[in-house]
């Protein structure tokens, strides 16, 4: 058994992605945030629909056509596939940890 909350690093100089199944059309990363933001310049724009949940810290979800979400723990949103978007926030002094599904 295993624990998304725990075996944590002390610190991450970038956001870390864990991938924790994959099938044919599903795949469920545990993403670990700490201040980390998207590149300055262009939008994810993935061929897979994304439904994404805050399980610690918070963190905050930027569309290209202006839409916002700020995401506490136990918030969650989903991101249509080619919904251009970006993580334009997340908490600098804490871990958040995202676990995302991604699907067909």
């Amino acid at each position: 058994m295993n624990n998304l909350l725990t075996s944590l690093p002390d610190h991450v100089d970038h956001e870390r992605l864990d991938e924790i199944l994959r099938q044919d059309n599903i795949r469920i990363e545990r993403i670990l945030s700490q201040g980390h933001t998207s590149p300055k310049t262009g939008w994810y724009d993935q061929e897979e629909n994304e439904w994404v949940v805050v399980l610690q810290g918070s963190g905050e979800i930027t569309f290209e056509d202006g839409d916002k979400a700020q995401l506490q723990p136990g918030d969650h949103i989903n991101i249509p596939a080619h919904r251009r978007h970006k993580v334009s926030w997340t908490d600098p002094d804490n871990f958040t940890i995202w676990l995302a599904v991604f699907y067909q």
